[in-house]
């Protein structure tokens, strides 16, 4: 009994033995392999391969092409599938075994079936399956003598172009300047100098663009990109022998200077760009938005470039296995005058100042200037590190953009102030102050300080003389008359810190501190902490011939026009009112503005002079501003300011923009 219990346990404890070293199926071992293909896990891939798999490629190259194949081309979302059969099979040598892959690429999904062979192979007295692995596992089309093409399709920049079309950035050509090696002849040394001299290059960066290794006596080397209206740097350059040129794609800005700030430009995609902007489809290769409406609509101009993945196999063929088609970049139609944007950016030229138009009853935009400006073609040519520092250092500030910063408006608010006092009653029409001193203070309570007058004229002092003669004294006391929560919630009303969704990002114009009556009797004619920027100044103008409305500024041809900002600040009697007055302004010869007078034009305005000083009695900088615009149309508001001048020297200036307007017909 005894010996039969005994042999029984043997027997069960064999079976157990005979379990535990039965040989794994190749489709447990290819379950393991495929989780790990999955993981992306290369290394731990490479010990399932066949002997004859691995003759054919080290654990190195296996493990760096699958690496850089999936970096290169973007793998994501890899999901290699194999389901077991339900039926048990028995395999000799050999196990064939169908699986599927999915993939998201640059280019797109990439999708296979294929099929894998496994072999039986012993190893230190072990018997396993092995994958015997070939180039077809990575994409069933790659032979071991195929390459993999990654191409990259450039999407084209879309255009921004002014109201009528024309092309204010547009994808054309420039220059690229070079030399042939063999043809610079004997005087190669001084064609070096006068080049570097000329492109504003070293020698040293000659010298080592022609001394590359890729370099013959026979081929082109370019230096340098250049503008191809250039002419006079063109025919200095190409007098030297060996010089050429090659025309090249580059993006252009046919008005230059004149739209500088408004549009931007492009250049190069940095390491830090491509960081900042990782899946978004850049390239080291592209260029990207750097100032401006380049960089505002980068993403409606850019587009999306084209991706193409294939095989070129050794007998010349190819086979696409993804593919992404190019999206080229949207243009985009503003509203700006492109002949308004240069005649008013002439018109301020060799000055530090800004300007704007607008139509007051579209809202739309017709010009945005910054002057100085800058040549935006030069910036996307690359500009030279001496040229770059030379415009740093201009006291006028070329690279600063005035019309997106705010500014002490002095007396072009004085129009605001009245129809505030006129629309909340603490103002009429015939309202008058006897004003018979060039300086005045409300009382002792303010120490030292006084409003000092623009005029000495002495006596009644009504609405119409206080903005004919632009006198200070007359809107102090108008001001401290409303009180500051009037003025203040007026002013806001009026647009001031509540900048409305606008195309190009614009400090809104603030009030300030008004906490005390000094500072309230100085912002009711621009001065105390009160700032505007040039655009919001022309919109605040635009109630008094737009039906009491504010009219929303727009800057794209498609937004909504006519779009009310705010509604019914002025009644019709006043804003009629305050046109006749504004009128004298320019028509009156005591008026403020009277050298803007153009005859047969009726034009009405409002001059103002800011000083920006640390305390009164000292002399600071001067801002002349000077609104203008016809009572009897409205289809133009005109906003300038220039720094370190009166306001003089702005009526004569936005004078000539309107005689430049009328001789040409516009």
């Amino acid at each position: 009994m005894k010996r039969a219990i005994f042999m029984i346990m043997l027997v069960f404890a064999a079976a157990i033995i005979s379990g535990c070293s039965k040989e794994p199926t190749p489709e447990e071992r290819f379950s393991q392999y495929v989780k790990l293909w999955n993981e992306q896990k290369f290394e731990e891939m490479y010990e399932f391969l066949s002997e004859k798999a691995k003759d054919s490629i080290t654990k190195e190259e296996f493990v760096n092409r699958y690496n850089k194949i999936y970096q290169d081309l973007e793998i994501d979302q890899l999901k290699v599938s194999y389901k077991q059969s339900e039926e048990e099979k028995e395999y000799e040598e050999n196990a064939e075994l169908p699986f599927s892959a999915k993939m998201a690429s640059a280019a797109g999904p990439i999708e296979f079936d294929h099929t894998a062979t496994l072999v039986k192979e012993e190893r230190e007295d072990n018997t396993n399956w092995f994958i015997d692995w070939n180039t077809t596992y990575i994409f069933p089309e790659l032979g071991d003598g195929d390459k993999i093409s990654f191409k990259n399709v450039q999407a084209e920049r879309g255009s921004i172009l002014d109201r009528a079309g024309n092309g204010l950035a547009i994808n054309g050509t420039a220059v690229q300047v070079g030399v042939v090696p063999g043809q610079m002849g004997d005087k190669k040394d001084e064609t070096i100098a006068k080049l570097a001299e000329l492109l504003d290059m070293t020698e040293e960066q000659i010298n080592k663009a022609m001394n590359a290794g890729w370099v013959k006596p026979d081929l082109f080397v370019p230096l340098k990109k250049v503008s191809k209206t250039d002419k006079a740097l063109h025919e200095k350059l190409f007098a030297l022998d060996g010089v050429t040129n090659q025309m090249v794609g580059a993006r252009e800005y046919p008005y230059g200077e004149a739209l500088s700030h408004l549009l931007g430009y492009i250049g190069p995609v940095t390491a830090d760009d491509l960081e900042k902007l990782e899946g978004k489809g850049y390239m080291s290769t592209d260029l990207i938005g750097r100032r401006g409406l380049e960089q505002v609509l980068e993403e409606q101009l850019k587009g999306e470039n084209g991706v193409r993945i294939s095989i070129a196999k050794e007998d010349g063929t190819v086979k696409t296995l993804a593919e992404k088609p190019v999206k080229n970049g949207e243009d985009v139609q503003l509203t700006i005058d492109v002949v308004a944007q240069q005649q008013l950016y002439d018109q301020l030229k060799g000055k530090a100042g800004m300007a704007s138009a607008i139509n007051p009853e579209t809202g739309e935009t017709l010009a945005l200037v910054s002057a100085p400006g800058f040549d935006p073609n030069e910036m996307t040519l690359g500009i030279s590190q001496n040229k770059r520092k030379m415009l740093e250092e201009d006291p006028l500030q070329p690279f600063l953009n005035r019309f997106k910063l705010t500014y002490a408006p002095g007396s072009v608010i004085k129009p605001i102030t009245a129809a505030i006092g006129l629309e909340n009653d603490k103002l009429k029409l015939d309202t008058a102050f006897d004003i018979n001193e060039k300086q005045w203070q409300k009382d002792a309570s303010w120490g030292n300080y006084k409003v000092t007058r623009y005029s000495d004229v002495k006596g009644s002092i009504n609405l119409e003389k206080a903005l004919v003669y632009s006198d200070n004294i007359y809107f102090a006391r108008a001001a401290l008359g409303m009180g500051t929560d009037t003025f203040t919630a007026g002013l806001k009303k009026f647009g001031f810190e509540d900048q409305p969704e606008y195309l190009y990002p614009i400090e809104p114009s603030q009030i300030g501190k008004i906490d005390n009556e000094i500072r309230l009797a100085d912002s009711a004619y621009g001065q105390g902490q009160v700032e505007m920027n040039v655009l919001h100044l022309a919109t605040a103008y635009s109630p008094l011939v737009n039906k009491g409305n504010m009219v929303k500024p727009i800057l794209k041809q498609d937004e909504e026009k006519s779009q009310v900002w705010q509604e019914g600040l002025i009644t019709p009697e006043h804003a009629a009112a305050l046109n006749g007055m504004l009128t004298k302004v320019i028509s009156d010869p005591n008026g403020t503005a009277h050298n803007g007078r153009i005859a047969n034009y009726h034009l009405a305005g409002k001059t103002g002079t800011a000083e920006i000083k640390q305390k009164q009695g000292e002399k600071g900088r001067e801002l002349g501003w000077f609104v203008a615009y016809n009572p009897n149309s409205s289809d133009m508001i005109v906003a300038m300011m220039i720094e370190d001048s009166g306001s003089k020297d702005v009526v004569t200036r936005v004078k000539q923009f309107y005689e430049m307007r009328l001789d040409s017909g516009l």
